[in-house]
């Protein structure tokens, strides 16, 4: 019998069914990744809320007379070790069964496809991690005590620069014309606000100015690396466990990192010694949980963004130390103001070119679907 005239056929309705599916597939995933995306950026800011007061509490060490960068960031980066205790319980109570018998494996979501890591990889990832997060710090808070804050802080500012370089080479960041602006626009903010506040006060005279920027130079080039690197070999936050990563981290910081910590002790850098006062004291543990808490939360943002967003996001600090200074009645220059509106106008294009980019996206894969983005 044939169907009326003017009446859909059996493969029109299908492919109309086809269509309609994939669409709310689409639909779905577009909700899912802005989800993800703006818990991205409520991370980072908290993180940045974090670092601020960790470098108010960092400053006080130092005006506290305790020049001691290494034991510092040796100290932060142990304080990891602190989240194998929750895996220790778990395992003792739950038995020898196993790391997916204790749950501390989630399944990937739908389509991401890559099978979560094992606690061999996750503990050889924290291995590499270790090194370059503890070279990425020390290398920074040791350059504070050869230059001048002014140029370790333009300096340590273009990983913005290492970041886009190193995420375009392993395909983790789109190279665009928006992306090399902000980065460049966000290096600019940075270096009005250092350069007004190198003018504004009185520093010592720094012992080795090569040296110190070096470093500085040093810190920004390896967290271009290590920020890339996790989110290469991460990619989603579901395929990791991270508090047994950061726990294996500080680990390997624990049991190896003091060997470096002799070393510059033989060589006269930096000797060994404890913090004496109570102001020291009191401000070192305090930054330890300020580390424990934000570099978990940075990661986590990291994985549900980019590695330029957050790099780009960690210059926020300065327009929050800004109004930080304002609610406490001191004077900002002109200078700083404009170079904090420099900043959070860069955050916000990076922001925006992802979300155009992650459009494209997936309108290209409808596309290749058969389905009409526009329909």
């Amino acid at each position: 019998m044939e169907p009326p005239a003017g009446s859909p056929s059996c493969p029109s309705i299908f492919r109309s069914l086809f269509k309609l599916r994939v669409k709310s597939h689409t639909a779905i995933q577009m909700f899912l990744e802005q989800r993800d995306y703006v818990l991205g950026i409520v991370l980072l800011l908290i993180v940045v809320f974090l670092w601020t007061a960790s470098n108010f509490v960092t400053q006080d060490i130092f005006e506290d007379g305790f020049h001691k960068p290494f034991l510092v960031t040796y100290l932060n980066t142990s304080s990891f070790l602190l989240y194998l205790i929750p895996y220790a319980f778990k395992r003792r109570v739950e038995g020898q069964r196993g790391y997916e018998a204790v749950g501390l494996v989630h399944t990937p979501p739908a389509g991401e496809g890559l099978p979560p890591l094992t606690v061999r990889e996750t503990r050889e990832l924290a291995f590499v991690f270790c090194f370059l997060w503890f070279v990425a710090n020390w290398s920074l808070n040791a350059a504070l005590d050869y230059t001048s804050v002014a140029s370790a802080t333009i300096l340590s500012s273009m990983s913005g620069l290492s970041t886009l370089s190193v995420g375009r080479v392993f395909h983790v960041e789109t190279l665009t014309f928006v992306k090399v602006i902000a980065v460049f626009l966000s290096f600019a903010g940075v270096v009005l606000v250092s350069l007004s506040d190198s003018s504004s006060t009185l520093e010592s005279k720094p012992t080795n100015l090569l040296w110190g920027d070096f470093l500085a130079l040093v810190s920004a080039i390896v967290y271009g690396l290590y920020v890339t690197l996790l989110k290469v070999r991460i990619h989603f936050e579901s395929r990791i466990d991270m508090q047994l990563f950061f726990g294996f981290v500080g680990l390997y910081n624990v049991l190896t990192c003091w060997v470096v910590g002799v070393v510059l002790h033989i060589l006269g850098i930096e000797s060994f010694g404890l913090p004496t006062s109570s102001v020291s004291i009191k401000a070192i543990i305090f930054n330890m949980f300020i580390t424990l808490s934000s570099d978990y939360l940075y990661v986590i943002a990291m994985l549900k963004t980019t590695p330029l967003v957050v790099t780009i996001g960690l210059s926020l600090t300065i327009p929050l130390a800004v109004i930080g200074d304002l609610l406490f009645g001191k004077t900002v220059h002109f200078l700083v103001l404009i170079g904090a509106l420099i900043v959070v106008f860069s955050f916000i294009m990076v922001g925006l070119d992802d979300a155009r980019i992650r459009s494209v996206k997936l309108d290209d894969h409808d596309t290749s679907m058969g389905v009409d983005p526009l329909i």
